[in-house]
Parts: C-alpha cells; sequence; structure tokens
C-alpha cells in the first residue's frame, strides 16, 4: 500500500511532504498525487496518512479517484474521520475499495496494541473479515510478534488485503438485488 499524506484537521499535525491539502485546486492534487506515486511500483493501493480535512472534501477526494482508477489502484480508506468522502468517492469513480476496522496503535503500547488486536479478531470473525491498519512502532511489531503466532488455532488466516477485497466483491455479487 502507498500511504499517502493528506491534510489533518489539526493544522499543528504535519503530514509531511508530498501531502495533498484542501487547498489545492485538481491539476495541483493530480501533479503531487504522480510525484508522490511515480517514484516508486509494487503497491496495489493506496490510503490515507492523516487526511481528515482532505478526506472530507468530495470534489477532492473525487479527483484522487480519477487517478487510482487511471491506475488500476484501490483505495484503503484509513477512516482517520467518521464523514470521509472516500468511500462515496470510490464508488462513484469505479474504483475498489475497503474501509479499515481497527487502528492498531493509536496507543503507542504493547498492552495496548494487543487489546486492538483482539479488537480485530472479534471483528473479523463476525464479518467474516477485518482490515486493521497500524504503524512500524517497537511496541506494534511487538504486539504482533506475539499474537500472530496463535492465529492459525484460533481459525483466523492473515491475508492480503486484495484477498479481502475479492471476497467481499464476491460475496455482494452473489447477494439478492
Amino acid at each position: 500500500m502507498a500511504h499517502l499524506p493528506m491534510e489533518p484537521i489539526d493544522p499543528k499535525e504535519n503530514p509531511g511532504p508530498g501531502a495533498l491539502t484542501a487547498n489545492m485546486d485538481a491539476p495541483s492534487i493530480r501533479r503531487v498525487l504522480a510525484a508522490d506515486l511515480d517514484g516508486w511500483s509494487g503497491y496495489v493501493g493506496v490510503n490515507n496518512h492523516m487526511g481528515s480535512r482532505f478526506t472530507k472534501n468530495r470534489e477532492h477526494m473525487a479527483v484522487v479517484m480519477e487517478e487510482l482508477k487511471a491506475r488500476g489502484l484501490l483505495w484503503l480508506d484509513s477512516k482517520t474521520v467518521s464523514d470521509s468522502a472516500g468511500p462515496a468517492a470510490a464508488k462513484a469513480a469505479g474504483v475498489p475499495f475497503l474501509e479499515r476496522d481497527v487502528f492498531l496503535d493509536n496507543v503507542e503500547t504493547v498492552e495496548a496494541v494487543t487489546a486492538q488486536l483482539e479488537l480485530l479478531a472479534t471483528a473479523a470473525k463476525a464479518q467474516g473479515s477485518a482490515v486493521a491498519i497500524g504503524h512500524p512502532h517497537d511496541s506494534t511489531l511487538a504486539a504482533l510478534q506475539a499474537w500472530l503466532p496463535g492465529l492459525a488455532a484460533r481459525g483466523i488466516v492473515l491475508v492480503p488485503v486484495t484477498e479481502i477485497l475479492k471476497r467481499r466483491t464476491a460475496s455482494q455479487s452473489r447477494a439478492p438485488g
């Protein structure tokens, strides 16, 4: 996944270089997005780093989705804000998309991350799958290292986000109309 910096609501937060911002026009969004994505390869989709202010903007997210569609990429909405325009924009543009179910490391302790992993397991069992987002913090990596070996015994399989998307898309196409 390409973790794309986008403008947060709090102006004191810095999303980093190459961020898409709410004051950009469509050509600027396209130019910055291309600069962010063209320098490397091997990713299947994009998700937002920060971005609460940017992802609320329907017009801006429509531009992003046009570009993702043209590149054959999926959208994974980090849901940094509950009223993100990302899913609706993706759907309108025909971009495959998912939303994260659990954020692993808002609190950077092994105990907190482990608790979030348990929420993830509960969601996966209830829904048939679940998507988590986290960062390579020491606490996140330590919690994952301890938690992952027990998945098979719990009947849980770790899969790429593309597999979840494929399964959800297949089940939606089989659902009665």
